[in-house]
Protein backbone atom coordinates (compact mmCIF):
# COMPACT_ATOMS: atom_id res chain seq x y z
CA UNK A 1 0.00 0.00 0.00
CA UNK A 2 1.41 3.28 -1.45
CA UNK A 3 2.28 5.57 2.37
CA UNK A 4 3.01 9.25 0.95
CA UNK A 5 5.46 11.53 2.60
CA UNK A 6 3.95 14.40 3.28
CA UNK A 7 6.61 17.89 3.90
CA UNK A 8 6.35 18.51 7.38
CA UNK A 9 5.62 22.37 6.71
CA UNK A 10 1.61 21.07 5.88
CA UNK A 11 1.19 20.47 9.78
CA UNK A 12 1.97 23.66 10.52
CA UNK A 13 -1.66 25.31 8.04
CA UNK A 14 -4.49 25.76 10.54
CA UNK A 15 -7.68 26.17 8.69
CA UNK A 16 -10.73 28.62 8.56
CA UNK A 17 -13.30 27.05 10.95
CA UNK A 18 -16.49 29.52 9.45
CA UNK A 19 -15.96 27.01 6.56
CA UNK A 20 -16.13 24.00 8.74
CA UNK A 21 -19.15 25.15 10.41
CA UNK A 22 -20.59 26.02 6.54
CA UNK A 23 -20.01 22.38 5.56
CA UNK A 24 -22.00 21.18 8.83
CA UNK A 25 -24.03 23.25 8.33
CA UNK A 26 -24.90 22.72 4.63
CA UNK A 27 -24.94 19.08 5.74
CA UNK A 28 -27.97 19.11 8.27
CA UNK A 29 -29.94 21.49 6.00
CA UNK A 30 -29.45 18.47 3.35
CA UNK A 31 -30.73 16.03 5.44
CA UNK A 32 -33.73 18.34 6.18
CA UNK A 33 -32.78 20.68 9.14
CA UNK A 34 -33.93 24.31 9.39
CA UNK A 35 -30.54 25.88 9.45
CA UNK A 36 -30.33 29.75 10.26
CA UNK A 37 -26.40 30.66 9.36
CA UNK A 38 -24.98 33.69 11.27
CA UNK A 39 -21.29 31.91 10.83
CA UNK A 40 -20.46 33.10 7.48
CA UNK A 41 -18.38 36.11 6.85
CA UNK A 42 -19.95 36.87 3.63
CA UNK A 43 -22.71 40.04 2.44
CA UNK A 44 -26.06 38.10 1.66
CA UNK A 45 -26.32 40.57 -0.99
CA UNK A 46 -25.65 40.27 -5.10
CA UNK A 47 -22.96 41.90 -6.67
CA UNK A 48 -23.93 45.49 -8.02
CA UNK A 49 -25.80 45.23 -11.66
CA UNK A 50 -23.52 47.32 -13.63
CA UNK A 51 -20.18 45.27 -12.06
CA UNK A 52 -21.27 42.15 -13.32
CA UNK A 53 -22.75 43.95 -16.42
CA UNK A 54 -18.69 44.94 -16.68
CA UNK A 55 -17.25 41.79 -15.75
CA UNK A 56 -19.55 40.40 -18.90
CA UNK A 57 -18.97 43.07 -21.26
CA UNK A 58 -15.15 42.24 -20.95
CA UNK A 59 -15.49 38.34 -21.71
CA UNK A 60 -17.18 40.13 -24.56
CA UNK A 61 -14.92 42.09 -25.37
CA UNK A 62 -12.22 39.51 -25.97
CA UNK A 63 -10.28 39.95 -22.45
CA UNK A 64 -9.42 35.92 -22.03
CA UNK A 65 -5.69 36.71 -21.91
CA UNK A 66 -3.10 36.95 -19.09
CA UNK A 67 -2.41 40.26 -17.84
CA UNK A 68 0.27 41.89 -15.84
CA UNK A 69 1.22 39.98 -13.07
CA UNK A 70 0.53 42.58 -10.99
CA UNK A 71 -2.76 44.20 -12.33
CA UNK A 72 -3.85 45.64 -15.29
CA UNK A 73 -2.90 49.56 -15.16
CA UNK A 74 -6.35 50.79 -15.71
CA UNK A 75 -7.75 49.02 -12.39
CA UNK A 76 -3.98 50.26 -10.58
CA UNK A 77 -5.06 53.56 -11.41
CA UNK A 78 -8.49 52.90 -10.37
CA UNK A 79 -7.01 51.73 -7.21
CA UNK A 80 -5.03 54.45 -6.43
CA UNK A 81 -7.79 57.25 -7.22
CA UNK A 82 -10.09 55.76 -4.96
CA UNK A 83 -7.82 55.59 -2.02
CA UNK A 84 -7.31 59.19 -2.59
CA UNK A 85 -11.03 59.87 -2.70
CA UNK A 86 -11.27 57.76 0.97
CA UNK A 87 -8.42 58.55 2.84
CA UNK A 88 -7.31 62.00 0.86
CA UNK A 89 -3.75 59.76 0.13
CA UNK A 90 -1.36 59.93 -3.26
CA UNK A 91 -0.66 56.12 -3.97
CA UNK A 92 1.60 55.21 -7.16
CA UNK A 93 -0.09 52.89 -9.13
CA UNK A 94 3.34 51.12 -9.28
CA UNK A 95 2.63 50.22 -5.69
CA UNK A 96 -0.74 48.59 -6.14
CA UNK A 97 -0.71 44.64 -6.63
CA UNK A 98 -4.01 43.16 -7.60
CA UNK A 99 -4.20 39.47 -6.36
CA UNK A 100 -7.20 37.21 -6.34
CA UNK A 101 -8.55 38.13 -2.54
CA UNK A 102 -6.96 39.13 0.34
CA UNK A 103 -4.95 36.07 1.45
CA UNK A 104 -2.50 35.99 -0.68
CA UNK A 105 -1.32 38.98 0.16
CA UNK A 106 -1.27 37.72 4.01
CA UNK A 107 0.29 34.62 2.78
CA UNK A 108 3.08 36.95 0.86
CA UNK A 109 3.95 39.21 3.50
CA UNK A 110 4.34 36.68 6.23
CA UNK A 111 6.81 34.68 3.04
CA UNK A 112 8.60 37.79 2.99
CA UNK A 113 9.04 38.29 6.66
CA UNK A 114 9.02 35.46 7.83
CA UNK A 115 11.48 32.66 8.52
CA UNK A 116 12.49 30.26 11.54
CA UNK A 117 13.99 32.67 14.03
CA UNK A 118 11.63 35.80 13.24
CA UNK A 119 8.78 36.44 15.32
CA UNK A 120 5.39 38.38 13.47
CA UNK A 121 2.75 39.56 16.34
CA UNK A 122 -1.43 39.80 14.84
CA UNK A 123 -4.24 40.11 16.05
CA UNK A 124 -5.89 37.69 18.54
CA UNK A 125 -9.03 37.02 18.45
CA UNK A 126 -8.09 37.39 15.16
CA UNK A 127 -8.77 36.48 11.18
CA UNK A 128 -7.52 32.49 11.48
CA UNK A 129 -5.21 32.89 8.20
CA UNK A 130 -2.66 35.11 10.24
CA UNK A 131 -1.76 32.89 12.55
CA UNK A 132 -1.89 29.73 10.13
CA UNK A 133 0.31 31.30 7.54
CA UNK A 134 3.05 32.89 9.97
CA UNK A 135 3.44 29.35 11.14
CA UNK A 136 3.65 28.15 8.01
CA UNK A 137 6.67 30.83 7.70
CA UNK A 138 8.52 29.13 9.93
CA UNK A 139 7.90 32.26 12.23
CA UNK A 140 6.60 32.07 15.55
CA UNK A 141 3.53 34.06 16.43
CA UNK A 142 3.21 36.54 19.14
CA UNK A 143 -0.35 37.45 20.03
CA UNK A 144 -1.53 41.17 20.09
CA UNK A 145 -4.84 40.56 22.84
CA UNK A 146 -7.57 42.40 21.88
CA UNK A 147 -9.44 42.63 24.92
CA UNK A 148 -13.57 43.05 25.72
CA UNK A 149 -12.89 46.18 28.24
CA UNK A 150 -11.16 48.05 25.37
CA UNK A 151 -13.62 47.35 22.56
CA UNK A 152 -11.53 44.93 21.21
CA UNK A 153 -9.01 47.53 19.83
CA UNK A 154 -5.53 46.88 20.62
CA UNK A 155 -3.02 48.95 22.79
CA UNK A 156 -0.52 50.48 20.95
CA UNK A 157 1.49 50.72 24.64
CA UNK A 158 1.01 46.10 24.68
CA UNK A 159 2.22 46.33 21.13
CA UNK A 160 5.24 48.39 21.32
CA UNK A 161 6.14 46.15 25.02
CA UNK A 162 6.42 42.90 23.10
CA UNK A 163 8.84 43.99 20.51
CA UNK A 164 11.65 42.74 20.32
CA UNK A 165 15.25 42.33 17.98
CA UNK A 166 13.18 39.13 16.49
CA UNK A 167 10.43 41.00 15.67
CA UNK A 168 9.70 41.28 11.46
CA UNK A 169 6.27 42.12 11.22
CA UNK A 170 3.37 43.31 12.84
CA UNK A 171 -0.30 42.88 11.17
CA UNK A 172 -3.06 44.88 12.52
CA UNK A 173 -6.83 45.10 11.81
CA UNK A 174 -9.72 47.83 12.02
CA UNK A 175 -12.96 47.62 11.57
CA UNK A 176 -11.63 43.88 12.90
CA UNK A 177 -13.26 40.28 11.99
CA UNK A 178 -13.95 38.70 14.06
CA UNK A 179 -14.85 40.91 16.93
CA UNK A 180 -16.23 44.34 14.73
CA UNK A 181 -13.71 45.92 16.98
CA UNK A 182 -12.52 49.55 15.38
CA UNK A 183 -9.14 51.02 16.75
CA UNK A 184 -9.15 54.93 17.69
CA UNK A 185 -6.76 57.46 15.73
CA UNK A 186 -5.39 58.27 18.91
CA UNK A 187 -3.75 54.58 19.18
CA UNK A 188 -2.86 54.34 15.53
CA UNK A 189 -0.99 57.83 16.94
CA UNK A 190 0.99 55.66 19.64
CA UNK A 191 2.01 53.14 17.74
CA UNK A 192 3.01 55.08 14.42
CA UNK A 193 5.18 57.34 17.25
CA UNK A 194 6.82 54.30 18.82
CA UNK A 195 7.82 52.49 15.98
CA UNK A 196 10.00 55.42 15.18
CA UNK A 197 12.46 53.36 17.78
CA UNK A 198 12.07 50.40 15.61
CA UNK A 199 12.86 51.37 12.05
CA UNK A 200 13.55 47.44 11.23
CA UNK A 201 9.37 46.28 11.96
CA UNK A 202 7.41 45.70 8.77
CA UNK A 203 3.65 46.37 9.08
CA UNK A 204 0.30 44.72 7.45
CA UNK A 205 -2.62 46.77 7.88
CA UNK A 206 -5.70 44.54 6.88
CA UNK A 207 -8.62 47.21 6.06
CA UNK A 208 -10.76 45.03 4.10
CA UNK A 209 -13.65 46.25 6.00
CA UNK A 210 -12.43 49.49 5.85
CA UNK A 211 -15.79 51.03 4.27
CA UNK A 212 -18.05 49.38 7.13
CA UNK A 213 -18.03 51.63 10.56
CA UNK A 214 -20.99 52.42 12.38
CA UNK A 215 -22.20 55.08 15.09
CA UNK A 216 -19.82 58.12 13.88
CA UNK A 217 -16.54 55.79 14.31
CA UNK A 218 -13.83 56.73 11.50
CA UNK A 219 -11.53 54.65 9.68
CA UNK A 220 -7.91 55.58 10.22
CA UNK A 221 -5.89 54.18 7.26
CA UNK A 222 -2.54 53.59 8.03
CA UNK A 223 -1.79 54.79 4.52
CA UNK A 224 -2.34 58.14 6.00
CA UNK A 225 1.18 58.16 8.10
CA UNK A 226 3.97 59.20 5.68
CA UNK A 227 6.59 58.35 8.17
CA UNK A 228 6.28 54.32 7.52
CA UNK A 229 4.74 54.13 4.42
CA UNK A 230 8.55 52.78 3.58
CA UNK A 231 7.30 49.69 5.55
CA UNK A 232 3.55 49.49 5.72
CA UNK A 233 1.53 47.23 3.49
CA UNK A 234 -2.30 48.11 3.52
CA UNK A 235 -4.52 45.15 2.35
CA UNK A 236 -7.76 46.31 1.21
CA UNK A 237 -10.26 45.24 -1.85
CA UNK A 238 -13.49 44.62 -3.12
CA UNK A 239 -15.49 41.51 -1.52
CA UNK A 240 -17.13 42.74 1.58
CA UNK A 241 -17.84 46.38 0.40
CA UNK A 242 -18.92 45.63 -3.22
CA UNK A 243 -20.62 41.40 -2.43
CA UNK A 244 -18.02 40.27 -4.54
CA UNK A 245 -16.63 37.46 -2.21
CA UNK A 246 -16.84 34.67 -4.78
CA UNK A 247 -15.03 37.01 -7.47
CA UNK A 248 -11.65 36.66 -5.87
CA UNK A 249 -10.13 40.38 -6.38
CA UNK A 250 -8.00 42.16 -3.84
CA UNK A 251 -4.92 44.54 -3.82
CA UNK A 252 -2.48 45.49 -1.53
CA UNK A 253 -0.16 48.69 -1.43
CA UNK A 254 3.12 47.57 -1.16
CA UNK A 255 6.34 49.49 -0.30
CA UNK A 256 8.50 50.05 -3.22
CA UNK A 257 11.71 48.13 -1.68
CA UNK A 258 8.65 45.34 -1.59
CA UNK A 259 7.33 45.25 -5.09
CA UNK A 260 9.52 43.31 -7.03
CA UNK A 261 9.26 40.61 -4.22
CA UNK A 262 5.82 40.14 -4.20
CA UNK A 263 5.79 40.49 -7.93
CA UNK A 264 7.63 37.34 -8.18
CA UNK A 265 5.63 35.52 -5.74
CA UNK A 266 2.04 36.37 -8.02
CA UNK A 267 4.17 34.79 -10.85
CA UNK A 268 5.05 31.64 -9.19
CA UNK A 269 1.68 31.48 -7.38
CA UNK A 270 -0.80 32.55 -9.79
CA UNK A 271 0.31 34.23 -12.93
CA UNK A 272 -2.78 36.79 -12.35
CA UNK A 273 -6.02 37.32 -11.73
CA UNK A 274 -8.49 36.63 -14.03
CA UNK A 275 -8.91 39.88 -16.97
CA UNK A 276 -12.81 40.12 -16.77
CA UNK A 277 -12.99 40.37 -12.68
CA UNK A 278 -10.10 43.14 -13.01
CA UNK A 279 -12.69 44.71 -15.60
CA UNK A 280 -15.65 44.48 -13.05
CA UNK A 281 -13.10 45.81 -10.02
CA UNK A 282 -12.73 48.81 -12.29
CA UNK A 283 -16.96 49.41 -12.41
CA UNK A 284 -16.99 48.81 -8.82
CA UNK A 285 -14.28 51.70 -7.66
CA UNK A 286 -15.40 54.13 -10.37
CA UNK A 287 -19.18 53.56 -10.83
CA UNK A 288 -21.87 54.58 -8.77
CA UNK A 289 -21.65 53.79 -4.89
CA UNK A 290 -25.45 53.77 -4.01
CA UNK A 291 -24.99 50.21 -3.14
CA UNK A 292 -22.53 50.00 -1.36
CA UNK A 293 -24.46 53.04 0.82
CA UNK A 294 -27.36 51.03 1.43
CA UNK A 295 -26.02 47.87 1.85
CA UNK A 296 -24.24 49.44 5.12
CA UNK A 297 -27.11 51.29 6.23
CA UNK A 298 -28.72 47.51 6.01
CA UNK A 299 -25.66 45.99 8.55
CA UNK A 300 -26.32 49.10 10.77
CA UNK A 301 -30.01 48.45 11.32
CA UNK A 302 -29.13 44.96 11.77
CA UNK A 303 -26.50 45.29 13.97
CA UNK A 304 -28.51 47.47 16.62
CA UNK A 305 -31.01 44.67 16.73
CA UNK A 306 -28.48 41.70 16.87
CA UNK A 307 -26.74 43.36 19.45
CA UNK A 308 -29.80 44.07 21.57
CA UNK A 309 -31.40 40.87 21.21
CA UNK A 310 -28.04 39.03 22.48
CA UNK A 311 -27.63 41.36 25.37
CA UNK A 312 -31.04 40.49 26.35
CA UNK A 313 -30.04 36.56 26.25
CA UNK A 314 -29.35 35.05 29.83
CA UNK A 315 -25.80 34.37 30.47
CA UNK A 316 -24.50 36.92 27.46
CA UNK A 317 -23.25 39.96 26.82
CA UNK A 318 -22.34 42.07 23.84
CA UNK A 319 -20.74 45.26 23.50
CA UNK A 320 -21.45 47.61 21.02
CA UNK A 321 -19.99 46.42 17.69
CA UNK A 322 -18.20 49.35 15.81
CA UNK A 323 -17.68 47.90 12.59
CA UNK A 324 -17.55 45.10 9.73
CA UNK A 325 -20.62 43.13 10.31
CA UNK A 326 -20.00 40.58 13.11
CA UNK A 327 -21.20 40.92 16.91
CA UNK A 328 -18.66 38.98 19.24
CA UNK A 329 -20.84 38.40 22.77
CA UNK A 330 -19.41 36.88 25.57
CA UNK A 331 -21.09 34.04 26.79
CA UNK A 332 -19.13 32.76 29.92
CA UNK A 333 -22.53 33.33 31.81
CA UNK A 334 -23.67 30.29 30.15
CA UNK A 335 -21.35 28.01 31.86
CA UNK A 336 -20.36 26.88 28.43
CA UNK A 337 -17.27 26.67 26.08
CA UNK A 338 -16.97 28.76 23.31
CA UNK A 339 -16.63 25.33 21.03
CA UNK A 340 -20.17 23.88 23.27
CA UNK A 341 -22.09 26.88 22.31
CA UNK A 342 -21.14 26.72 18.97
CA UNK A 343 -22.34 23.12 18.88
CA UNK A 344 -25.03 22.97 20.67
CA UNK A 345 -26.95 26.04 19.10
CA UNK A 346 -26.27 24.64 15.75
CA UNK A 347 -27.01 20.85 16.92
CA UNK A 348 -30.31 21.63 19.27
CA UNK A 349 -31.44 24.80 17.35
CA UNK A 350 -30.41 24.65 14.12
CA UNK A 351 -28.44 28.03 14.60
CA UNK A 352 -24.77 28.19 12.79
CA UNK A 353 -22.41 30.75 14.89
CA UNK A 354 -18.37 30.27 14.93
CA UNK A 355 -16.51 29.02 18.18
CA UNK A 356 -14.22 32.62 19.50
CA UNK A 357 -11.49 30.05 19.85
CA UNK A 358 -11.18 29.60 16.22
CA UNK A 359 -10.01 32.68 16.05
CA UNK A 360 -7.18 32.35 18.48
CA UNK A 361 -6.88 31.54 22.72
CA UNK A 362 -8.16 34.79 23.33
CA UNK A 363 -11.50 34.43 21.59
CA UNK A 364 -12.19 31.53 24.53
CA UNK A 365 -15.79 32.41 26.24
CA UNK A 366 -17.08 34.14 22.92
CA UNK A 367 -18.88 33.25 20.00
CA UNK A 368 -18.90 35.23 16.38
CA UNK A 369 -22.29 36.03 15.00
CA UNK A 370 -22.08 37.19 11.28
CA UNK A 371 -25.62 39.81 10.48
CA UNK A 372 -24.91 39.64 7.01
CA UNK A 373 -28.58 37.85 7.25
CA UNK A 374 -31.66 39.50 7.39
CA UNK A 375 -33.37 41.07 10.28
CA UNK A 376 -36.04 38.01 10.30
CA UNK A 377 -33.33 35.42 10.23
CA UNK A 378 -31.48 37.04 12.98
CA UNK A 379 -34.51 37.43 15.34
CA UNK A 380 -35.87 34.04 14.94
CA UNK A 381 -32.30 32.62 15.41
CA UNK A 382 -31.94 34.31 18.99
CA UNK A 383 -35.37 33.00 20.42
CA UNK A 384 -34.39 29.98 19.21
CA UNK A 385 -31.22 30.41 21.39
CA UNK A 386 -33.20 32.03 24.22
CA UNK A 387 -35.03 28.69 24.43
CA UNK A 388 -31.98 26.24 24.27
CA UNK A 389 -30.13 28.96 27.21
Amino acid sequence: MTQLKFADSLSRLGTESAFVVLARAQKLAAEGRDIINLGIGQPDFQTPEHIVEAGIKALRDGHHGYTPANGIPALREAVAADLHRRHGVEVNPDTVVVQPGGKPTMFFACLMFGQPGAEIMYPNPGFPIYESVIKYSGATPVPIALKEENGFAFSAEEVLAQITDRTSLIIINSPANPTGGVTPREEIDKLVAGLADHPNVALMSDEIYSNMLYGGREHVSLLQYPEIRDRLIMLDGWSKTYAMTGWRLGYAVWPEACVDHVTRLCINDHSCVNAATQYAGIAALNGPQDAVRDMVAQFDARREVIVRELNALPGVRCSDAGGAFYAFPNIEGTGMSAIEAQNRFLDDCGVATVAGTSFGKWGEGYLRFSYANSTENILEALRRIREVL
